[in-house]
């Protein structure tokens, strides 16, 4: 990896981040992912799984469906994901069948990430294909982001309770 390597992955992941805000405006987890061809981005997704109500709607999984229709192919052979929290085990074998070499992450998931933390399901022998990992890109930024707003959601849930609880409901 070149210097002016990390570069890019700092400036695809600012625009990763950028994806995550989106999410945090509509009170998702705010995670944001992007994939790029060549230097172009074609593909980009932020977590809509409540909004939705659909398991799948990962930041991740909403790239690489609009990468794959923007290619018109499955194969993402020659792209780069990057996204804001390491992918899960659904995410990771997302990544595996469309054949995308190299994965950029900026947050560890401690408890369900799939690209190194608990398992490591991108870089497994017995898969026909393996991906190269790039972990905590703009780490401090991705992480804060998550931090803050699961902080929020608890404050948020106590002050629903404390207002039960004040106005006789609970």
């Amino acid at each position: 990896m070149k210097v002016d390597d990390n570069l890019n992955h700092e400036v695809y992941m600012k625009i990763a981040i950028e994806e995550a805000h989106k999410a945090l405006a509509i009170d998702e987890v705010p995670i944001g992912a992007v994939l790029v061809h060549h230097g172009e981005i074609i593909g980009r997704g932020f977590n809509t799984r409540e909004s939705e109500q659909n398991p799948i709607h990962h930041a991740e999984m909403k790239a690489i469906q609009a990468a794959s229709e923007h290619l018109g192919s499955w194969r993402l052979e020659e792209c780069t994901l990057y996204v804001t929290l390491e992918p899960c085990v659904m995410c990771s074998g997302a990544i595996v069948m469309s054949r995308i070499p190299i994965v950029v992450y900026g947050a560890h998931d401690e408890k369900g990430g799939c690209s190194g933390s608990l398992m490591n399901l991108l870089n497994q022998p017995e898969f026909n294909h393996r991906a190269t990992v790039i972990s905590g890109i703009c780490h401090e930024e991705c992480s804060n982001l998550l931090k803050d707003f699961f902080r929020n959601l608890r404050q948020k849930k106590l002050l629903e309770k404390r207002n039960k609880l004040n106005s006789g409901l609970f």
